[in-house]
C-alpha cells in the first residue's frame, strides 16, 4: 500500500497501490475484533458478565492479539514504514485513514480496560496485588458499564471504518459504494458471533449467538443485494466493475466461497442446530469465518481490477 502525505493529510493512493494479502487480512481481523468488542460490551452493559462462565471474560486477550496481528499486516504493507507515526501528528476530518488511525488508538485502551477486569487466572495468582485491583474495579458498576459502552461504540466505529476505508477510494468503482461500511460491519459482527459461540461454554450463550449470527447472515445477504443494485444504478464504470463478480474472473470465488459457503450453508445449518434438530458442531461457525475472510479477499482483489475508461 503506497502511503503519501499531502498537506498533512495521509491517504492511500489506489491508482499506484498493488495490494497483496496484508490489506484483506487486516480488514478481516479488524472487523472480527470490532464484532468481539460489541458482543463483549453488550454482555457487560447487560450484566451478563457476572456469570462465572460468561464468554465475555475470555474475549479481551484474544481481541488484543488478533487486532495486533491485523496492525502488523497493515504495517507490513506500508511502503514508507518509518513514517507511519505522522498519522498521529494531525487529525483530518475528511481523511478515512486519519479517522481509522485515531479510532485504533482509542480501541487499545478500551480492550486493555476489559482485560484489567478479566485477567487470566494464572497471571492473577502470580501477582496477588492485581487481584485486589481487579476486585476494586469490579466493585464499581459505573466503570464496568462505561467500559462496556466504550467497547460497543468503538467496535461499531472500527467495523464501519474497515468498509469506509475502501469505499472512500473513488478511483476504484467496485469500492465506490456507501454500502461497504454497513456490509463490513455486519460481516464483522457475524464472524465474531461465529467465533464467540465456538468459544462459549454456556449453552444459552451458544444458542443465542447462533441465532444472532443467523439474523446477521440474512442482513448480510440483503446488503450484498443492495451493493449490486447500487453499482448497476451508478453508471457504466460501476456496472463493468460489478461484472467482475457476475460473469467475470471473480464470479466463482464470490458466489461459491462468500455467498454459498460463508452465508447460505450456515443459514441452513444453524437454525437446525439451535432448534435441536441436528447436533451442534463447529462446522457452521468455521464456514462463516471462512466466508468473511473470502469477502475481504475477493472485494480487495477484484476492486484493483476495476477502473474508469480513459476519455
Amino acid at each position: 500500500m503506497e502511503y503519501q502525505t499531502s498537506n498533512s493529510n495521509p491517504f492511500i493512493d489506489p491508482t499506484h497501490a498493488v495490494w497483496g494479502w496484508e490489506i484483506p487480512l487486516y480488514l478481516f481481523l479488524g472487523g472480527l475484533v470490532a464484532g468481539m468488542m460489541v458482543i463483549s460490551g453488550y454482555f457487560h452493559v447487560s450484566g451478563r458478565w457476572r456469570q462465572a462462565d460468561c464468554v465475555c471474560r475470555q474475549l479481551a486477550l484474544p481481541s488484543l492479539v488478533l487486532l495486533s496481528l491485523g496492525m502488523l499486516a497493515l504495517f507490513l504493507d506500508l511502503e514508507h514504514k518509518a513514517y507511519f507515526w505522522r498519522l498521529y501528528l494531525t487529525f483530518q476530518p475528511t481523511s478515512p485513514m486519519s479517522w481509522g488511525s485515531w479510532i485504533l488508538l482509542l480501541v487499545y485502551p478500551a480492550l486493555l480496560a476489559n482485560l484489567a477486569l478479566h485477567l487470566p487466572a494464572g497471571l492473577v495468582q502470580r501477582q496477588p496485588e492485581w487481584q485486589a485491583r481487579r476486585e476494586a474495579l469490579l466493585a464499581r458498576p459505573s466503570f464496568v458499564r462505561g467500559m462496556g459502552v466504550a467497547n460497543m461504540g468503538l467496535g461499531i466505529l472500527l467495523g464501519i471504518y474497515t468498509g469506509i476505508l475502501l469505499s472512500s477510494l473513488g478511483a476504484r468503482p467496485l469500492w465506490n459504494s456507501a454500502i461497504l461500511g454497513p456490509l463490513f460491519l455486519v460481516s464483522g459482527l457475524s464472524t465474531a458471533a461465529a467465533l464467540v459461540h465456538m468459544l462459549a461454554k454456556n449453552t444459552w450463550e451458544r444458542e443465542a449467538l447462533a441465532k444472532v449470527d443467523t439474523g446477521l447472515l440474512g442482513v448480510e445477504l440483503l446488503f450484498i443485494a443492495l451493493f449490486f443494485i447500487g453499482l448497476f444504478s451508478a453508471g457504466q464504470a460501476h456496472s463493468e466493475a460489478a461484472a467482475l463478480l457476475l460473469g467475470g474472473p471473480y464470479t466463482a470465488p464470490f458466489w461459491v466461497f462468500v455467498v454459498g459457503v460463508g452465508i447460505v450453508v450456515p443459514l441452513f445449518i444453524q437454525p437446525l442446530a439451535f432448534s435441536h434438530r441436528i447436533q451442534h458442531t463447529a462446522v457452521a461457525p468455521i464456514l462463516v469465518l471462512a466466508g468473511g475472510l473470502a469477502l475481504r479477499f475477493v472485494l480487495v482483489y477484484a476492486g484493483q481490477h476495476s477502473g474508469y475508461s480513459p476519455i
